[in-house]
């Protein structure tokens, strides 16, 4: 690594944001808009024979629309937004943002109602069929967030393995841990530096080419302070003959402290893809899914020894009727987080009504009251290119995760694929060379380069000094959400403008990439199951050295 940089890591500061993605033939951004320019040079020049100067002008004409579509500005480009006021229409017409949970009886008694009145005249009955053809449709399995998951182990008492397949993404496997969290009380900037690193050696000792560990997912639940537990203990300690005041005075104490008192609970997930290697080295262990139970039983214990060793304190993998309890609080957060009383781990979903654009509302019930409750959830990404390039030490999420400036509930998690050394550090040397000739290009004949272009030059260069050899680095990529709730739309606006600034004035964070049009689905991106992230794509040569190195050996015995 570059003296700089190491000095930067003395004093336990580090630069992250300026660049989000690797370069390809177009550059960092627009590699769509480049293949579109492309194509519709390609049709122009097929036609300039026929028609000459005509064909020309109208394919500079369809080039410069093509550009001012899809240019990209703090609310996104016209075709985005395009994209999204149609899907939100679609939603709204199909009602394709409802969702009930599964009820097999409801399902048969629907199934034979709309079968009998198949060739009905009668208009009454006709709107009939039209609603409970829609709540056929509503009534699935699992909620749009936990499309296509199930359960590979989800007895009671040992850990909950879930089983993802959702729709266009590849399989795997996923266990969510428990952690008390890495800071707790007061903390020296010692400590705090060596529990950075900590969590740094985690993620480097599991993104080695032979590890089947692909992702991580470290999850922070931020609640309202619960003084249950205090009522508690005075309904249990409080002596028969203390005054009135004093028990009004204690009660008093209690409101007070919990006034805007935020606590947190935090979790980790990790993720195993399913894919040739994973079946090769289960096959070892055994045959089918017992074989797939023992190797994950194996990788369970390995990363919870690593969460330990990374500082996270007590790391205990929860059971599929933890996650399930965990999911459902995140939906209805009158439910308690560790309410697991009667849960089946199949029942992800709480009752959700669609047809909103920027929420997802779901119509719950208050376990101990049995009243009916709304909450509105909404949830945006946060991406490197949105981040301000600044210095910045481990606690600069803090505000975030602690502030006392957003009193909202809200979860925050950031999604990490692991990448090999060796991969990371082709494509960073691809990235460095493309800034620098871009760099190059731009100052040629004497003119300012842009700042953008600056930025990504130093970014590629620290990243390149990062991955140096020797350095025991690996390579990640990664995005953040960020879900906030609220009891009402007028709160979820007001919440959203305020997390908006304060993720600009004290996170670093200069935009917010709200996720409407399809905020049912992108609530589940926040929930313990390791959904959320796009696994970078490998260049042609670390493909090429992925399919030389097989699945393994199969003589080897691990």
């Amino acid at each position: 690594m570059s003296e700089q940089n190491q000095a930067e890591q003395l004093r336990g500061v580090y630069v992250l944001g300026g660049e989000g993605s690797h370069r390809g033939f177009w550059g960092e951004k627009a590699k769509g808009r480049g293949w579109g320019v492309v194509v519709i040079i390609a049709i122009t020049f097929f036609f300039v024979p026929a028609f000459g100067w005509p064909a020309i002008i109208l394919g500079v004409i369809a080039a410069g629309v093509l550009v001012v579509l899809t240019s990209a500005t703090h609310n996104g480009s016209i075709l985005e937004r395009r994209t999204r006021s149609k899907r939100h229409r679609e939603a709204v017409k199909n009602r394709s943002g409802d969702y009930q949970p599964y009820d097999a009886q409801r399902v048969a008694m629907l199934t034979a109602a709309l079968s009998q009145t198949a060739k009905t005249k009668d208009k009454g009955e006709r709107a009939a069929r039209i609603e409970w053809a829609r709540e056929l449709a509503a009534m699935r399995a699992t909620p749009d967030g936990a499309d296509g998951m199930g359960w590979l182990q989800s007895a009671r008492g040992i850990p909950g393995i879930a089983w993802h397949g959702p729709v266009g993404e590849d399989p795997y496997l996923s266990v969510a841990f428990a952690v008390s969290g890495q800071l707790r009380g007061m903390e020296s900037p010692d400590s705090t530096l060596r529990k950075a690193e900590g969590f740094g050696s985690l993620l480097a000792g599991r993104a080695a080419p032979g590890s089947l560990l692909r992702f991580v997912q470290p999850v922070t639940r931020i609640l309202p302070a619960d003084t249950a537990l205090q009522e508690w203990w005075v309904m249990n300690n409080l002596d028969d003959d203390a005054p009135d005041w004093a028990k009004k005075s204690y009660e008093e104490v209690l409101l007070a402290a919990s006034a805007g008192a935020m606590v947190q609970r935090h979790y980790v997930v990790a993720s195993w893809p399913l894919n040739a290697r994973f079946a090769e080295r289960a096959r070892k262990f055994g045959e089918g899914r017992d074989g797939w139970r023992r190797l994950m039983a194996a990788e369970i214990e390995s990363a919870q020894r690593g969460l330990h060793d990374a500082y996270f304190g007590t790391a205990e993998p929860l059971t599929a009727r933890g996650t399930a309890a965990v999911i459902r609080h995140m939906q209805n957060p009158s439910r308690p987080l560790d309410l697991v009383r009667d849960l089946d781990p199949t029942e992800l979903g709480e009752r959700a009504r669609g047809g909103e654009f920027s929420a997802h509302v779901v119509e719950g019930i208050d376990p101990d009251t049995g009243a009916q409750v709304e909450w509105w959830h909404r949830t945006a990404a946060i991406r490197a290119e949105h981040l301000s390039v600044a210095q910045r030490t481990p606690l600069w999420l803090l505000p975030l995760l602690v502030g006392n400036k957003l009193d909202v509930i809200r979860t925050v998690t950031f999604h990490i694929e692991l990448i090999p050394a060796s991969e990371a550090r082709h494509a960073a040397r691809k990235d460095l060379v493309s800034d620098l000739a871009t760099e190059h290009a731009e100052t040629a004949g004497g003119r300012i380069p842009l700042d953008e272009g600056s930025v990504r030059v130093d970014a590629a260069r620290r990243r390149r000094n990062d991955l140096a050899e020797g350095s025991g680095h690996h390579g990640t990529n990664w995005i953040g959400y960020v879900t906030i709730t609220a009891d009402s739309k007028e709160q979820l606006a007001l919440d959203s403008r305020a997390l908006e600034e304060l993720c600009d004035t004290d996170a670093g964070i200069h935009r917010l990439e709200w996720l409407d049009s399809y905020q049912p689905a992108a609530s589940g991106l926040t929930w313990p199951i390791g959904r959320g992230i796009r696994a970078d794509t490998p260049t042609w040569a670390a493909r090429t050295m992925r399919v030389l190195a097989g699945k393994g050996e199969k003589e080897a015995i691990s």
